[in-house]
């Protein structure tokens, strides 16, 4: 069964799609919090869940001793570029909107924080997508087209440039090559504070690695006067920047030319 397979056979049941609904409309959610909105045995539940995660629509993360439960927009928006934009007509206004919605921001209930957790699988190896994040040749073949500029180091300064202006800045936290990178993240435009980073990979079978993105505002230092929990935007994209990435890896185009 392909990864195509797994996400349309979890969206064709009704309940997965109602988990989805609830995860869409509030993020970080637990699985009592889950269970409260189907009518159903919690283990039923469970089962529907952990579909969801087969499917790479959940990704988990702890929170002290709570499991909590994330909308991973990656897959769906996989399918779109692969099975429903070509086939869009120009009236088709509300699949523009959808795609839209699918990428805002989440907030995890409760803690007043920002969180976004992304979860992609590439056949490719560790090493090679540790380079296409760290390694400036690379990442103006995708995403946003701009060059990061890394001092690999815990403290080292990073930036990210579009032509010759400065968009994104930061520091390195944590950094072992090729499966971790800890870093602050500060778009320069805004008034935004410092945010937090991390890229986890790790390597599966048939050489097929995953990489799990978690932009999180909480315990991100502060800036000026600015505590990172003050920060509204922690930033977007990130799923349409991944997708393009899993392309330029695995078959060496980019999703958009």
């Amino acid at each position: 069964m392909t990864d195509d397979d797994r996400v349309f056979k979890a969206l064709a049941d009704p309940t997965r799609r109602r988990l989805l609904d609830r995860l869409f409309a509030q993020d970080g959610r637990t699985l009592s919090d889950l269970e409260s909105d189907v009518d159903m045995t919690r283990f039923g539940v469970m089962k529907h869940l952990r579909q969801l995660e087969d499917a790479g629509l959940v990704t988990t993360r702890r929170s002290g001793r709570e499991k909590l439960h994330f909308l991973n927009v990656v897959p769906i928006r996989l399918i779109h570029d692969r099975w429903i934009d070509k086939y869009t007509e120009p009236q088709v206004s509300a699949l523009v909107h959808l795609k839209t919605e699918l990428e805002q921001i989440m907030s995890t209930p409760g803690t007043g924080t920002t969180v976004q957790v992304h979860r992609v699988y590439i056949k490719a190896s560790a090493q090679a997508i540790w380079t296409a994040i760290v390694d400036p040749e690379w990442t103006r073949r995708y995403g946003y087209r701009a060059e990061v500029d890394y001092d690999l180091r815990p403290g080292g300064a990073f930036q990210t440039y579009a032509g010759e202006q400065c968009v994104v800045e930061g520091e390195v936290i944590e950094v072992e090559p090729p499966y971790r990178l800890v870093q602050t993240w500060r778009p320069t435009w805004n008034d935004e504070g410092f945010t937090r980073l991390t890229y986890e990979i790790r390597e599966g079978e048939n050489g097929v690695c995953s990489l799990t993105l978690t932009h999180d505002v909480h315990g991100a230092p502060q800036t000026g006067a600015q505590a990172a929990g003050e920060v509204e935007n922690a930033g977007g994209g990130w799923a349409e920047v991944l997708s393009d990435l899993k392309s330029l890896l695995e078959t060496g185009s980019s999703l958009y030319g």
